[in-house]
């Protein structure tokens, strides 16, 4: 039997005579997402929306150009096209996914409500309860991205004196404080990671799935989905949210900027600028809370008050 990637070269080069070039360069974007799909364990029939989205934001995280974005999702969207002329499916799942200026577009921030909420969620009886715990408190707690927190090694810990050693963009290390709270968690998933079967050469990764290897991106993504839901949060949440979550909180407790930048990652301030979102409210009631003439009222007569305006 034809694989159905075979099936789609055949259908771009035949029906919609491409030239072999450009077929190629259709297959290779193609490549990435079945590649993103094989990680997850997801089979392409049984893609979901937010598979795609969560595959659009590991492009950005890998500094691949909106541009190029936009050209990998154009093909992706292509294949389930092909697989929809097909009969191979009866639901197109990147039919909602917009086109670079959504991925241009910031995550929504979390309220330390909302956060606490999926907290809150997390059945703690089941084994994988102090996990999710620990993860979402590293999360939130230190904004590490998901690709971090999937590579993150028990050698890197040094627990004691309050750090991680994360491995970044570019295989870039840098240490990352935690907080207590983390700390206190990941200790408590410690003692139900020490009773797993752990398979080779995932033992020095710290958070690992119920088979004993090593967590994937879409699994954590899953989580956190699920966690929201649970929460009772009506809109879109990913562990992306909670790295722009801990960028804002700071930022509007009255953190550096250029500490933020560290925090996260940025090797230029401008990425930190444009990636911390800070409504126009927030704004508003920074400028009426610490600038002076927000203060209090002009005690001093207006000299210009009821002069002849013409005179202006």
């Amino acid at each position: 039997m034809m694989k159905l990637e075979e099936e789609y070269r055949l259908y771009l080069k035949l029906e919609r005579a491409m030239s072999p070039h450009t077929v190629d360069a259709y297959m290779r974007d193609l490549q990435k997402w079945l590649d993103y799909l094989k990680d997850a364990d997801v089979e392409p029939r049984e893609a979901e929306t937010d598979h795609v989205r969560d595959f659009m934001v590991t492009l950005g995280e890998m500094g691949i150009h909106p541009r190029s974005q936009s050209r990998i999702l154009s093909g992706v969207k292509s294949f389930y096209r092909f697989l929809l002329y097909r009969d191979l499916i009866d639901r197109d799942p990147t039919e909602l996914v917009e086109t670079p200026q959504w991925l241009m577009k910031l995550p929504d921030v979390l309220s330390v409500e909302e956060i606490d909420a999926m907290m809150a969620a997390i059945d703690l009886s089941k084994p994988e309860g102090h996990r999710n715990r620990a993860m979402l408190e590293v999360l939130y707690g230190s904004g590490v991205r998901v690709s971090e927190l999937v590579g993150l090694r028990l050698s890197n810990l040094y627990l004691a004196e309050g750090y991680m050693l994360v491995e970044g963009k570019g295989s870039k290390q840098r240490l990352v404080p935690l907080s207590p709270t983390s700390i206190k968690q990941m200790e408590l998933w410690f003692v139900d990671r020490s009773e797993l079967q752990i398979k080779r050469g995932n033992e020095d990764y710290v958070f690992l799935n119920r088979r004993g290897a090593k967590l994937t991106r879409a699994m954590i993504f899953e989580i956190v989905k699920r966690l929201a839901e649970a929460a009772g949060i009506g809109r879109p949440v990913s562990p992306h949210t909670f790295r722009h979550s801990f960028a804002t909180h700071l930022l509007e407790n009255g953190a550096n900027l250029r500490a933020i930048q560290q925090l996260l990652g940025h090797e230029s301030i401008v990425t930190t600028e444009l990636y911390t979102h800070v409504d126009m409210h927030y704004l508003q009631d920074t400028l009426l809370k610490y600038h002076p003439l927000s203060q209090h009222e002009p005690t001093t007569p207006n000299p210009l008050k009821g002069a002849n305006q013409a005179e202006l």
